[in-house]
């Protein structure tokens, strides 16, 4: 009976964290899929104001990371040192910040500044709410539960979730006719925000953190020990907290590995679309292939996690991470050997290409959950710097968001994308097979590249069994 009633409890506290991610993921695969088109072909913003507005976002990206990371795990305001507390009053501006984007501030002719700022707003507004609900959630991840059986569940809630939440690309792809009806494409967004907001304040009311109790003891000891004033001593614990997360060897090994995880997630979210529209001929693939197409790449890593849960607790995400990065670098080998020309094989290595990608991508709250406890018992702290270590993670990867935009749109320029970009119109046949050309080489060597990197980042990471192991230490 007693086991009945603890899994019911971790059922509804698994239920309860999945339903952020619910909401988020239905925004968040919309924002990120559309809104590099959505600012060159539509808004027609210029090449340089895409780059500073990519540039401002990178800055803010990474700083507001470690700052929100460590004002949630040290402020004594509940709002932000309670974990379901941040997400309750996040979430409706995170849904609003959503809706920036799709609705233009005048009619933009080509190269309008104005459209550089609203794409700089829009990018930066969204990823300060996005960071201060998610990073709560992250930090519930590890505060929930140190069993890794219970992680599991959680990560089995949390890929259902996903995948109700990534269907929103699909029938935003199907009611816009991928995002050719304009008008189609707007109403849609405002109702996934709605749904979305509804969803989030769901975990700000019914979730709850291990140490909610303990949320301050960490700070107030440390100026009880010093005497210190708490602005010295905040200031004191922000440099000696921060120098502790950074010289952990096993956190320096995932953070570039991670960095190269979230620069090619970013490089086929953004880009996909793109790519798939120049490579592949209407005739080879009708429009409504490509939007289940485009659908699938958001569904597939859910399912594919989902019945992964086996091989997890009995191979542990270490080696699976791994094995991912293999596959992608053998299939982008294998894309190069075969060439331009086969449509079919090009449009499914896209596809799962970010299938594998963001599923992989989907596991790595488990590292960083047990770089988070092993910290707790290193240091013999109070409460776990949660939202910190996922913070200072993001603090470095989160450039990549921008860089691989950046990047890659700055190469398709140097070869004519920006008077090439519409598939539709007539242009120089020569300059377009170039501009292919080129397109086939980013899709099959970023990807080859990357996976070697990730690699020899990854196989030194030390924590590898902890799925052999019930409990690190007692849940309170």
């Amino acid at each position: 009976m007693a086991r009945q009633w603890i899994n019911c409890g971790i059922n509804h506290a698994a239920f309860a964290y999945a339903m952020t991610t619910l909401g988020s993921s239905m925004i968040n695969n919309i924002f990120s899929f559309y809104y590099v088109k959505l600012f060159l072909n539509k808004y027609n913003i210029s090449e340089s104001a895409f780059h500073q507005s990519q540039v401002v976002y990178m800055v803010w990206n990474a700083v507001n990371d470690p700052l929100f990371g460590y004002l949630q795990d040290n402020s004594r305001v509940p709002c932000c040192s309670q974990r379901r507390l941040s997400i309750l009053y996040g979430a409706p501006l995170y849904s609003l910040s959503f809706l920036i984007a799709w609705f233009p501030w005048s009619t933009y002719s080509s190269g309008d500044w104005l459209s550089g700022l609203h794409l700089t707003v829009a990018l930066c507004a969204f990823d300060a709410l996005l960071t201060f609900v998610l990073l709560a959630q992250c930090a519930l991840f590890a505060e929930i539960s140190s069993h890794h059986h219970n992680r599991l569940r959680l990560i089995k809630y949390n890929q259902l979730a996903s995948l109700i939440g990534s269907s929103s690309v699909l029938f935003c792809g199907m009611v816009s006719t991928n995002m050719e009806n304009f008008k189609a494409f707007q109403a849609f967004t405002v109702l996934i925000a709605i749904i979305s907001c509804i969803c989030m304040m769901y975990t700000g009311i019914y979730s709850k953190s291990r140490f909610d109790s303990k949320i301050y003891e960490l700070v107030d000891q440390e100026c009880a020990d010093k005497g210190a004033s708490k602005t010295a001593c905040s200031l004191s614990m922000l440099k000696s907290l921060t120098w502790q997360i950074l010289t952990n060897r096993d956190f320096q090994l995932f953070v570039v590995m991670n960095f190269f995880q979230v620069f090619i997630l970013a490089f086929f979210n953004n880009f996909t679309m793109i790519f798939m529209e120049h490579l592949i001929p209407v005739d080879a693939l009708p429009s409504l292939a490509k939007s289940f197409m485009y659908g699938a790449g958001f569904i597939l890593p859910q399912l594919l996690v989902l019945s992964s849960q086996s091989l997890l607790q009995s191979l542990g995400y270490y080696k699976i991470i791994l094995f991912t990065f293999i596959l992608e670098g053998g299939m982008a080998v294998l894309m190069f050997i075969l060439g331009p020309q086969r449509y079919y094989f090009l449009a499914f290595f896209l596809t799962i290409n970010m299938v594998i990608i963001q599923a992989a991508f989907s596991l790595f709250g488990l590292p960083l959950a047990d770089i988070i406890d092993t910290d707790l018992q290193k240091y013999k702290r109070s409460s776990p710097l949660s939202s910190m270590v996922f913070g200072t993670n993001a603090l470095f990867t989160k450039p990549a968001q921008s860089l691989a935009p950046m990047i890659v749109l700055n190469i398709m320029n140097h070869f004519g994308y920006e008077k090439l970009k519409d598939v539709g119109q007539e242009s120089n046949q020569r300059a377009l097979e170039s501009l292919h050309s080129v397109m086939f080489y980013l899709v099959c060597l970023i990807p080859m590249c990357v996976a070697i990197l990730q690699v020899l980042a990854w196989r030194p990471f030390s924590i590898r069994n902890s799925h052999t192991v019930d409990s690190k230490y007692i849940d309170t």
